[in-house]
Formats: structure tokens, C-alpha cells, sequence
């Protein structure tokens, strides 16, 4: 067997073989690491959130309060569907010209699309204009989401030392939790302080132009990285090189399928602990939406610590191992999801959330180098580009607009079975990859 067929062999508990006496320590690489996904995912929750609290009354007054946010919802799908295409302009960009110009580009586009929504009419004023223009700059968030890879998680895992990669996978995911912490906490102060036509007015816009000072802070973290002759020596040395994304398709189609689909649970439960809960809370209750969102805010603190305990699990009982416990958790958590949310009482939809946001944290924080560890390093890169936006698109893409709508239609028992569903998908997936890396 040759030596790259054996890298492609790789199990999720192990990476190929790096020279671990290198000078440049992870801790280098952490820091701008977690700046540019925690700007990545405050962009796009400061979207979610909106997208129950106010698009669904400003762009969709005509319907009544659920066919509203199911419209919303359906907008808010469209930055998944548009992430695939991102990262194959952009992984063009990178190849014709450089990663710097890819990155400067995508996160320009990523929060100058968030900055516009901003700025948007409402229906009231321009019409159906209004609902269009919402979905052409979602179009553009996708976009710049997936143009937005630069490959600095698959190199801090890459470099970190052997006993110790289970952690240093999870720390990219602390940028889920710190992002929603603060576009919460941001829509928490707003609609605590103002009341709800001001909110509506403009207390609401304010969030997204934050989007801007938060995406240079990040952009500027990235490229002392991206660009200095050291780290673009690393890069070609662990052969973190842009491919064609429809040539890493066709030599990795096992990959990249089996890929998409071990880390559904985690990503199915992502949005149905942040913001379908919100949408439940706000159409089908009489919890107050800020009281709801410092549940969520403190759900989110619960979750980065659960993505901390998942590198320890992961050191302790191996990546593989702990990605099967958590989807077993969560297909637990699944049977009492229902009565929990659909509690009379505010406890038990905060502890919906708390719970919720645990599990979450346990299962993200490897999921994701669960998709890179499946290529050998020369198309690691592009694969795990590639494979992340499927997983999205499929895991949590539509997860609150099917959740709403289910529970709408057949009740919310029927949103358990859904997260249960995406449980069964990671499990199996995780069996047919060990049989797979078997007879290979």
C-alpha cells in the first residue's frame, strides 16, 4: 500500500504523523483560531436571533406569527445552501491567487452582507423588495462562511502534540459558544432596555453593524498568521494546499459522504437548543423572549464548557469513543425533549436549554476534526472544507425550519423524533467507518 492510501486509512482517533519538535506552538495558532470562528458564528446567530424576533414581522406581515417565521426560517436555510458554492469560488481564489486575498475577500463579503441587512427597508415601506434583498444578503453570509476557511484548525491540530490533539480540536469550537454568547447577550441588553417599537425600529440593527469591528479584529488575527513566510512554510509542509474541489470529491467520495453524516447529531442539535426553542418560546408560550434569551446566554456558557469536557473525553477514551457517547446522550435527551420545552413551568424549558446546551458542547467540540482526520494531509484542506459545508447544509441548515414545522403540524413530540433521527445517522455512520478503515 502506498504511503498515501495509508494516510487515507487514518482513523478518527488518530492524524497522520507531523514532526512534533516544531518551534511554532499551538498556542500561537489558538488564538486567531477562536477570534475567526467566534466573529464567523456571532454573525450568523446575530441572524438567527433576529430571524424569530423581528424578520418574521418586518418582511413577513402578511401571514400570520408561524407561516411568518417558517418564511424566515426558509431565508435563514439559504446561507447553508450557499456555503458549498463559497468555498468553491473562493477555493479558485486561493489557488489563482493567494490565501490572504481568499480570506480578505470572503470576510468582506461575510460581514458586509451582515452589515446591509442592517440597513434594509422594511415590507412596510418598499414592499416584496424587502423580503428579496433579506434573501440576496443571506445568500452573501453563505457565501463568505464558506470562503471563509483557512485551514489554521486542521494545522493547530496537526501541530499539537500527539497525547494532546483531543484537546486542541475542540478549542475552533469555543468560537461557537463565545459567538452566541455575545450576539445573545447583545439582543438581551436591547430588548431589556427598549421598549418594543424602538426595538423594532432600530434597536434591532444595532447588533449587525458590531458585525464590522468584529470581522477586522478577527480578519487582521488571521492573516499575522495566513501571510508570514513562517506559517506559509508550515502550510506547504503539511501539504495544506488548495485542490480542486470536484477532483477531492471524486477520489474521497467515502470520505466525504461518510464524513458529512458523523457529525448530523451535533449539528441537528445545534439549532434546535438555540433557535428553535427561541421561536417555540415566543409563538406557543408566554415566556417573555428576554427572560428566554438569558436562558439561552447562560445555556451558551454551559455549552463551552461542554466543549471543553469533550477534549478531555477525547484524550481519555479516544475522538471516536466520545463522539458515540454524546450521540447516545443525545438520543436520550431526545425522548425528553418534548416535555421539557412543552412545560408549563419556565424551569423546564430553561433546563431544555441548559441540558440541551451541554450535550451540544460535548458533541461540537470534536466533530469537527472528526471531518478533517479523514483525509490525508494533501487534500485535508479542501476536504475538510468541502465535507463541513455538506454536513451543515444537511445537520442544520433546515433543523428549525422542519422542527417548526413539525411541531406546528404534528406536535412537539415530533421534533424529538427528528433530533433522535439525526442521532441514529452519527452512530451508524461512526460503525460503517471502523468497517470500512477494516477492510481498507
Amino acid at each position: 500500500m502506498s504511503e498515501t492510501a495509508q494516510q487515507a486509512t487514518t482513523g478518527l482517533d488518530e492524524a497522520p504523523e507531523t514532526n512534533d519538535e516544531r518551534e511554532i506552538s499551538p498556542g500561537k495558532i489558538a488564538f486567531p483560531v477562536v477570534m475567526g470562528r467566534t466573529s464567523e458564528f456571532f454573525d450568523f446567530f446575530v441572524y438567527g436571533i433576529a430571524a424569530v424576533l423581528v424578520f418574521p414581522y418586518l418582511f413577513f406581515p402578511d401571514s400570520d406569527p408561524v407561516q411568518a417565521t417558517l418564511k424566515s426560517f426558509a431565508v435563514f436555510s439559504l446561507a447553508f445552501i450557499a456555503r458549498p458554492i463559497g468555498s468553491v469560488i473562493f477555493m479558485a481564489v486561493d489557488r489563482n491567487f493567494s490565501r490572504a486575498a481568499k480570506l480578505i475577500g470572503a470576510l468582506f463579503l461575510l460581514c458586509g452582507s451582515t452589515m446591509a441587512i442592517a440597513f434594509l427597508p422594511s415590507y412596510a415601506q418598499v414592499g416584496a423588495l424587502a423580503p428579496i434583498l433579506l434573501a440576496v444578503f443571506r445568500f452573501g453570509q453563505g457565501l463568505g462562511w464558506g470562503g471563509a476557511w483557512d485551514g489554521l484548525p486542521s494545522l493547530l491540530s496537526l501541530s499539537a502534540p500527539r497525547e494532546r490533539r483531543g484537546w486542541y480540536a475542540m478549542v475552533p469550537q469555543l468560537g461557537a459558544a463565545l459567538g452566541f454568547m455575545l450576539a445573545c447577550g447583545m439582543f438581551l441588553v436591547f430588548t431589556q432596555l427598549l421598549n418594543e417599537e424602538d426595538f423594532m425600529a432600530w434597536g434591532w440593527r444595532f447588533p449587525f453593524f458590531v458585525a464590522l469591528a468584529l470581522n477586522v479584529v478577527a480578519l487582521f488575527a488571521r492573516l499575522r498568521l495566513v501571510v508570514t513566510p513562517e506559517f506559509v512554510q508550515l502550510f506547504k509542509e503539511q501539504e495544506l494546499q488548495p485542490r480542486r474541489v470536484v477532483e477531492t470529491i471524486r477520489t474521497h467520495p467515502r470520505q466525504v459522504f461518510i464524513g458529512a453524516l458523523i457529525p448530523l447529531a451535533s449539528y441537528a442539535m445545534f439549532h434546535l437548543v438555540t433557535i428553535f426553542p427561541l421561536s417555540w418560546a415566543t409563538l406557543y408560550t408566554d415566556h417573555d423572549a428576554t427572560e428566554f434569551l438569558g436562558s439561552l446566554f447562560l445555556g451558551a456558557i454551559v455549552g463551552g464548557l461542554g466543549i471543553m469536557l469533550s477534549g478531555i473525553l477525547a484524550e481519555r477514551i479516544g475522538r471516536r469513543g466520545q463522539l458515540a457517547v454524546a450521540a447516545v446522550l443525545i438520543a436520550v435527551f431526545s425522548f425528553f425533549a418534548a416535555p421539557l420545552l412543552g412545560s408549563d413551568t419556565t424551569s423546564g424549558r430553561t433546563t431544555y436549554v441548559v441540558v440541551g446546551f451541554a450535550l451540544l458542547g460535548l458533541s461540537l467540540g470534536q466533530a469537527s476534526n472528526a471531518i478533517a482526520s479523514r483525509f490525508e494531509s494533501i487534500y485535508r484542506y479542501t476536504g475538510a472544507a468541502v465535507t463541513s459545508d455538506i454536513a451543515w447544509l444537511v445537520g442544520a441548515g433546515f433543523a428549525p425550519l422542519v422542527a417548526l414545522w413539525l411541531c406546528s403540524e404534528f406536535g412537539l413530540a415530533y421534533v424529538g423524533y427528528y433530533l433522535l433521527s439525526g442521532a441514529v445517522v452519527t452512530l451508524a455512520a461512526l460503525a460503517f467507518s471502523r468497517t470500512l478503515e477494516t477492510v481498507r
